[in-house]
C-alpha cells in the first residue's frame, strides 16, 4: 500500500468527530448476537466502532488498521467504554497472526486496493478455525449508481474496488453459506456515510 493510502486514512481519523459514528454496522451487531463470544479480529478496524461493540458483548477482539490515527480514536473508545482491544496498526503481512487464531473475522466496509483484495481475503480466512465464521458487508459494484446520485453514501469510486457475489465465492471457495446476497441499504453512519447504497453481505462457516 502506498504512503498516500495510509496519509488518505489517517486525514479522515484525525478529527475529533467520528468518520464512521461510534455505534456499530447494523449487520455486525445482528449476527454477532447470533453467536458464542470468542476471538474475532477486524481488519481494516478504522476508528474502533465494531471492535469495541464486540468486546462489549463478551468477545476477546484482535484489530489491526493502517491509521496511527484510526488506532488512537479506537483505543479511546475503548477506554470511555471500560473495555480492552488489541489493536496493531500495518499491514496484514507484518503482524504475524497465526492459522486457525480466531473464531470469528468481520470484514466491515474493509474495501482494501483493488489489486491486493483477494489476496488479503485468502491470507485472512488462513486466521479463521474450522467452523469459525465470517461476516462481511461491503459495498456492491451496483453501488457507483448510488454514488453518482448521492456522494454522502461513500464508499470507493472505482469499480475494481468494490464487490460481486462472484468475487465472494471465489475469495471463500471452502464456506457453508449461510448469508450471501445483493442488497440496497440505508446508511446513517457518522458522517460518510449517510443515505441508499447497495452492498454485498456474506455470512459463512469455515469447512
Amino acid at each position: 500500500m502506498t504512503n498516500n493510502w495510509t496519509q488518505r486514512w489517517d486525514n479522515r481519523y484525525s478529527s475529533e468527530e467520528f468518520a464512521y459514528g461510534t455505534a456499530p454496522n447494523n449487520y455486525l451487531k445482528e449476527q454477532l448476537e447470533k453467536l458464542e463470544p470468542g476471538r474475532i479480529l477486524f481488519p481494516a478496524e478504522g476508528e474502533g466502532r465494531n471492535a469495541v461493540f464486540a468486546a462489549k458483548s463478551g468477545w476477546k477482539v484482535a484489530a489491526f488498521d493502517i491509521s496511527e490515527e484510526g488506532k488512537n480514536k479506537a483505543l479511546k473508545l475503548a477506554e470511555a467504554s471500560n473495555i480492552t482491544i488489541e489493536y496493531q496498526v500495518g499491514e496484514l503481512e507484518t503482524l504475524h497472526y497465526q492459522p486457525e487464531q480466531f473464531d470469528a473475522i468481520a470484514l466491515i466496509y474493509a474495501h482494501f486496493p483493488a489489486e491486493i483484495k483477494s489476496a488479503i481475503h485468502k491470507t485472512l480466512e488462513t486466521y479463521l478455525r474450522k467452523d469459525g465464521m465470517i461476516i462481511f458487508e461491503a459495498f456492491s459494484k451496483k453501488h457507483l449508481e448510488y454514488l453518482a446520485i448521492n456522494d454522502k453514501v461513500g464508499g470507493p469510486k472505482d469499480i475494481e474496488s468494490l464487490f460481486s457475489i462472484q468475487e465472494i465465492q471465489a475469495d471463500f471457495p471452502n464456506y457453508e453459506i449461510i448469508a450471501l446476497e445483493e442488497k440496497e441499504i440505508e446508511l446513517s453512519e457518522g458522517l460518510f456515510h449517510n443515505g441508499k447504497g447497495s452492498v454485498i453481505r456474506f455470512v459463512g462457516r469455515k469447512k
